[in-house]
Order: C-alpha cells, then sequence, then structure tokens
C-alpha cells in the first residue's frame, strides 16, 4: 500500500475531525495500546469515549488514576503533534516537546525529580530483574547528540534503521517517565516520514516487544519481526478504512 496515502489521509482527516477513519482508529489505538503497555487502567472503550466527547463513564468500580486520564488525553494531543511536524528531522528539542505534551498537568510535573520540560536529573533503569542499565543524567545529552546525528545523516532510512534508533533511544532512557510511549511516537512519525508503513505496537504483544528490547543486542530480528507484524495489522486496517475515492466537484 501506497504509504503516502496513508500520511496525508491522517493529516486531512485531523482537520476534519470526521469521525470512524483512520485517524480516529489510530488515535484511539494508539493511546490505549501504549498507554496501557506502562499500566494505565483505562479501557479501550473508555479511552474511545474520552477522544469522542471529552467524558466517560467507568465500566467498574474500580478507582480511576487522574493521571492515567490526563495522560490518555495527553496522548491525543501528542499524536496531533506528530503529524504536525511529521516531516522535520528528528531533534532533541522534538524529544522534549513531545515528553512535555505526555506528561502536561500530570502530578510528575510538580514534582522537580521528574524535571518535565527536560530531560532526566535523577538515574534511572529499565526493570526490576534483569536489569537494563540506561545513560546517567549528565550523558544525556552526549548521547542523545551522537544517536541522532548518526540517525539524521543516513541517506536513505529502512524500517531497521527506525528500529536500531528505537532501542537506542530506549538505552539512553532519557526522561524520568513517558520514554516508552515517545520512543514509539517517534517510531510511527518516522515510518511516514520515509514512507514505510507505520505502527502500533499492541498491549496484547507487550511480552515480544519487551523480549525484543531486552535481547537485541544478541538477536535484533526477534524485535524487528515483531514491528513487521504490527506493520501488517495497522496496514490491513488502512487498506480497510482508505478503500474509497473522493470525486471532484
Amino acid at each position: 500500500m501506497d504509504v503516502s496515502r496513508i500520511k496525508e489521509e491522517l493529516i486531512e482527516q485531523k482537520k476534519t475531525k470526521f469521525k470512524g477513519n483512520l485517524y480516529h482508529y489510530s488515535q484511539v489505538n494508539f493511546a490505549y495500546n501504549s498507554n496501557k503497555i506502562e499500566g494505565n487502567k483505562l479501557t479501550e472503550d473508555e479511552t474511545e469515549e474520552i477522544f469522542e466527547t471529552n467524558s466517560f463513564i467507568p465500566k467498574s468500580d474500580n478507582s480511576i488514576k487522574l493521571d492515567d486520564l490526563i495522560e490518555m488525553k495527553n496522548h491525543f494531543r501528542l499524536f496531533d503533534y506528530c503529524l504536525d511536524i511529521i516531516d522535520e528531522p528528528i531533534s532533541k528539542e522534538i524529544m522534549i516537546n513531545m515528553n512535555k505534551i505526555l506528561k502536561r498537568n500530570t502530578n510528575d510535573e510538580d514534582n522537580p525529580r521528574y524535571n518535565v520540560g527536560g530531560f532526566k536529573v535523577v538515574p534511572n533503569n529499565i526493570g526490576l530483574i534483569n536489569v537494563v542499565n540506561t545513560s546517567s543524567p549528565s550523558n544525556v545529552e552526549k548521547d542523545l547528540d551522537k544517536l541522532i546525528v548518526k540517525y539524521n545523516n543516513l541517506k536513505s532510512v529502512t524500517i531497521e534503521d527506525i528500529v536500531d534508533f528505537h532501542y537506542k533511544f530506549e538505552c539512553i532512557h532519557p526522561f524520568s517517565d513517558g520514554n516508552g510511549r515517545v520512543g514509539r511516537m517517534i517510531m510511527f512519525k518516522e515510518c511516514l516520514k520515509h514512507n514505510i508503513m507505520p505502527f502500533i505496537i499492541l498491549d496484547e504483544d507487550k511480552p515480544f516487544y519487551m523480549r525484543g528490547l531486552k535481547n537485541y543486542k544478541e538477536d535484533k530480528m526477534f524485535l524487528i519481526d515483531t514491528l513487521k507484524h504490527e506493520q501488517d495489522r495497522f496496514e490491513s486496517v488502512a487498506k480497510e478504512m482508505l478503500n474509497f475515492k473522493l470525486e471532484d466537484k
């Protein structure tokens, strides 16, 4: 499928606010799954209701954290920002803006340890078992500069390059929170920019995604194949939703 059609339609559908289209699907599914991977408790139905009506009726008696609700709404804004800057080269400023949009008005924004609007000031690691060490706060900008320069100097970008960038970004882990969601949004943006089929990592595939990240040094293809599977899913949906042609009036 021509990815440029997907890109054009997402941008156009964002402007029209028409429901039931690929933009609607992408917003709801991306926000639900990317936040769910990080522990958000809102359901897919609740996510769609929030997107459509800016309100929701809880489907159970379980309490919902205010930050879960705020970050879900912020993810919608993050996706729109991604479309707004789709053709811009990736930069530290874009990364910071993405994280700032995602964490706006959350409890973390009021905590100086999280340094929302900037890079981490407190060391962090990935996982509690089989811990993955990440860049120290003092090395974040240097490590990001090296990663960004190498990536932006590529003459042509492949899905393998985007996956490699994602792995290295996650290893740097430049923010105190939101690294995974920002990293996954960057992959979506870069796929559309370089005419590569984009994808949304589903929460049901989280074990494969996490295994792929943790074992990437030893077996790059596991993560790459996992994300190519997600590409196939998104392409199938896009083909169905974009199976129309507008007649000139």
